[in-house]
């Protein structure tokens, strides 16, 4: 990573990102289920399958609304049939369904406290050789698609001072190879959570962003059915054998060895009703996903630091931590 000239107020937001993420492990415990609580409503996207089924599921059986936003007929049936759940065909890229989503929140008469930005997409490809065509599919899914549901569904969540929830991911944190067009997107929720959290803080919306690790879901999925829509091929590629691996790692039967995204939802549920929500939640199913997004926070920090004007050194850098630490 090259280094970058900053001031010491860009550092020491560095430090208070690794402290946020360091206090995972204690910061926050699952809900209760709030039975003295009246019934308050929660749009879901990407509700169908994977992290956004499970986000629904765990909502609906504590006895909360949700309304599950999904693509076809097929899985809007599939949510209609579960309790406290109604669907609602949604597709974030499609202006038409979300206002008509709106409309539909809105004749429901039960308000709306909460919105989960969930769904999403990814693409994996060299960033050198990815098609501009897949680039903009990912952005428009993953980035544009959170802006369009949030914009539209403010005034409700507004009116109910209410929360906002985005699922990031760890690749927020951590870019590898390959992983470009998709990290891009998350890297991008990052900054949108930041911005969007102090500008809903004087209107009582609070806002947070979750960031999973790796968890079943019906990603590997989606990310094979779509290069072989597009006929795409490793061969003739810079990076042939190593991008070959990575496909054959996304087949299905590499999928199950990963843990269904339980922990998930209960970050979900807990920054949307719990009185005092984190804005980051570190989301990982092993240790060494969760030290390496951290190891990885920190390293910012000291490129963003090294050789610049206003360079802190060691003992400056770590009263700093401490500080983030405290707060």
């Amino acid at each position: 990573m090259p280094s970058l000239t900053v001031s010491t107020g860009v550092v020491r937001a560095a430090f208070t990102t690794v402290a946020t993420l360091a206090a995972v492990a204690t910061g926050w415990k699952p809900l209760l289920a709030q039975t003295s609580e009246p019934q308050k409503a929660v749009l879901v996207t990407g509700a169908s399958s994977g992290i956004g089924r499970a986000i629904t599921e765990r909502l609906a059986s504590k006895g909360h609304f949700v309304y599950a936003g999904a693509r076809t007929a097929e899985d809007l049936r599939a949510l209609d049939a579960i309790p406290n759940v109604q669907g609602v065909r949604l597709d974030v890229t499609k202006p038409a369904e979300i206002d008509a989503a709106v409309e539909t929140v809105r004749r429901g008469g039960r308000g709306l406290h909460g919105v989960v930005n969930n769904a999403g997409v990814a693409i994996l490809a060299p960033l050198i050789e990815t098609d501009e065509s897949d680039l903009a599919f990912q952005l428009d899914v993953n980035v544009f698609g959170p802006f369009r549901i949030v914009k539209a569904f403010a005034p409700l969540v507004i009116e109910s001072r209410g929360r906002i929830t985005t699922i990031g991911s760890i690749n927020g944190i951590v870019a590898g190879p390959f992983s470009g067009p998709y990290a891009m997107s998350k890297h991008a929720m990052e900054g949108f959570a930041d911005a969007l959290a102090a500008e809903m803080a004087g209107l009582g919306v609070k806002v947070s962003i979750v960031e999973p690790g790796r968890y079943r879901s019906s990603m590997s999925a989606n990310v094979m059915q779509r290069w072989r829509e597009k006929n795409r091929s490793t061969v003739g590629s810079r990076f042939e054998a190593q991008y070959r691996r990575l496909l054959t790692s996304f087949g299905p039967e590499n999928e199950s060895r990963y843990p269904e995204p339980v922990e998930v939802a209960e970050a979900v549920e807990h920054a949307l009703f719990d009185p005092a929500p984190k804005l980051r939640y570190l989301v990982a199913p092993t240790a060494a996903q969760t030290h390496a997004a951290v190891r990885r926070a920190i390293e910012r920090a000291v490129e963003l630091n090294e050789r610049q004007q206003f360079a802190l050194d060691r003992a400056a850098l770590i009263a700093m931590l401490d500080a983030a630490i405290a707060r």
